[in-house]
């Protein structure tokens, strides 16, 4: 009863915060952007909650139960690179021409095409890594439901359905202040939710540490997590090269430079792809998905928005170190105090399911309701930016732009409402969909899939922004559509001859780098309308 009720506690101050944060609104851009007036701190919670998703909550720590190192914090360093950026290049002409959806610049620069293919890339890819990282969150829901009935497994079939049932209650939930409150409401909701998650996987930390302890001292208990994690010899999950405590690997093979750039380009975590490929994934998010961007805009002026995002950076790379020693505690736990693990119909344990698994069974009553509202907590605030964004964009760029040029500002607030709902009930069936694939791959990895999606796409988002930004007279619509397409191509390409084996297979950071560069390069050889110039330099001219 505890646990029920700090999630009913933590559903009550959720909803009452968001009724109350949106009961002002009278237009689109008070629901877009909450009347360009929040404060950088609060937009910097908001940033943090809305990237620290369900996937890092449970995937971050199976990464450090499994890899038993810090390389995956290694993408901090691009992390930071790319929002140092997004703070000095890309905000400036977004509050210069004071766009509510980011695509509004594309048109600008370019035209109304490339502003159309830019916003159907958007909506089309955040639809699907958000419907993903949806499914995520269920996985405690579904596991905690099992406990709860006292049921240890069940049919695929009755395990998908379970999972819809969670994925829809999340959705609902989140549906309801989003739809409601607008920006302001997630801004504010996620500032909750940042502080819960700091609180529940503090908690856990410390539980775990002393739980490790026992009667030994401090000294005693320390060199027992150093030895055990340092174990290679025990690796439940079968992980090979094993390298427990790596914190930069260099990308060095010791073969010759082709098998080190092979190793480069096929690894997740290395300081190459921390500098350049982690770089480019930030800038893409960042700067280019109006998931992002809208926070930003949300600020009083380009400065505070840009302080926001750099800090963001900066708070990052601690925040996954925390994560990950977190994983490696519960592997500490696992080793040494004695606990069972979740393992598919083939005996084989299933990694993204460790950490949520330790939660529900594990966990004393009280601190495991707490950490299943962290949960909550992450799912909602990724959940609730990406509704708003994808009900922003859909509106700005094109209910009102196509279907209904001379709408007011009643019926834009009406349609923004509505289209919230709907991609509420999209990312459902999404969530669904990647629930039964997972069901059926039980050992699908849990971090590539949801970052790996905007591989896909945003090289060519990012490309195209790009060209508009670091150039003046390159790029039209029909080149820019040519060279998004080119970029997605590519990328597709490198996939497919690597799952033949003939090529290296490209990692998920480089995807986004590649992408782009193709993208960029294709723009290049296409010259902007004279027209275009010449109001860009109008527009110059009147700042």
């Amino acid at each position: 009863m505890w646990d029920f009720l700090v999630v009913a506690l933590y559903f009550a101050a959720i909803i009452s915060i968001g009724l109350y944060a949106g009961r002002k609104q009278s237009s689109l851009e008070d629901y877009a952007l909450g009347g360009r007036s929040m404060p950088w701190w609060a937009i910097l919670a908001s940033i943090i909650a809305a990237e620290i998703s369900a996937a890092t909550f449970l995937g971050t720590p199976g990464e450090g139960f499994v890899l038993r190192n810090f390389a995956y914090a290694q993408l901090g360093i691009g992390a930071v690179l790319g929002r140092i950026i997004v703070g000095k290049l890309f905000l400036k002409p977004y509050y210069d021409y004071k766009v509510v959806s980011i695509y509004e610049y594309l048109q600008k620069r370019f035209g109304i095409s490339t502003r159309r293919w830019a916003s159907v890339t958007f909506l089309i890819s955040r639809v699907l890594a958000s419907g993903v990282r949806l499914y995520f969150a269920g996985i405690l829901l579904v596991i905690a439901y099992m406990f709860i009935v006292g049921q240890d497994s069940a049919t695929p079939i009755e395990t998908v359905l379970i999972y819809i049932g969670a994925l829809t209650l999340i959705t609902v939930m989140t549906a309801i202040y989003t739809t409601l409150g607008g920006l302001k409401a997630v801004v504010w909701t996620d500032v909750l939710q940042a502080s819960i998650l700091i609180v529940a996987v503090a908690t856990t930390i410390l539980l775990l540490f002393f739980t490790i302890k026992g009667d030994a001292s401090f000294s005693e208990a320390w060199n027992t997590i150093v030895a055990t994690v340092g174990d290679t010899a025990n690796n439940p999950c079968g992980e090979k090269n094993l390298q427990p405590g790596k914190v930069f690997d260099f990308g060095i093979t010791g073969e010759g430079f082709v098998a080190d750039v092979r190793y480069i380009l096929s690894s997740e975590y290395t300081l190459w792809t921390a500098f350049l490929g982690a770089t480019f994934l930030a800038m893409a998010t960042h700067g280019t998905d109006q998931d992002m961007v809208q926070r930003m805009l949300a600020a009083k002026d380009r400065k505070t928005g840009t302080r926001a995002v750099i800090i963001s950076g900066l708070v990052d790379i601690p925040v996954v170190l925390i994560f990950l020693v977190c994983g490696m505690l519960v592997f500490v736990y696992y080793t040494k105090v004695g606990m069972e693990l979740p393992v598919n119909a083939k005996g084989e344990i299933e990694q993204m399911k460790v950490f949520p698994y330790f939660i529900i069974h594990h966990l004393p009553v009280g601190i495991r309701g707490l950490l299943v509202a962290a949960l909550l907590a992450t799912a909602m605030g990724s959940l609730s930016t990406a509704l708003n964004a994808l009900a922003t964009t859909a509106t700005r760029d094109w209910y009102r732009d196509v279907f209904n040029p001379k709408a007011t500002e009643l019926q834009l607030l009406r349609a923004v409402r509505w289209l919230t709902v709907a991609f509420a009930a999209l990312l459902i069936a999404v969530g669904a969909v990647s629930a039964w694939y997972v069901v059926m791959n039980p050992n699908a990895r849990i971090l590539p899939i949801a970052l790996g999606i905007f591989g896909y796409t945003y090289g060519s988002l990012l490309g195209v922004f790009l060209l508009g930004m670091l150039t003046r007279t390159r790029g039209n619509d029909l080149g820019n559509i040519i060279a998004m397409i080119a970029g997605f191509v590519a990328i597709i390409t490198l996939e497919i001859l690597g799952s033949y084996e003939l090529i290296v297979k490209i990692a998920f950071p480089w995807r986004v780098t590649i992408g782009t560069l193709v993208t960029f390069a294709v723009g290049c050889c296409f010259r902007t309308p004279q027209g275009c110039i010449d109001n860009r330099n109008k527009h110059e001219e009147s700042l």
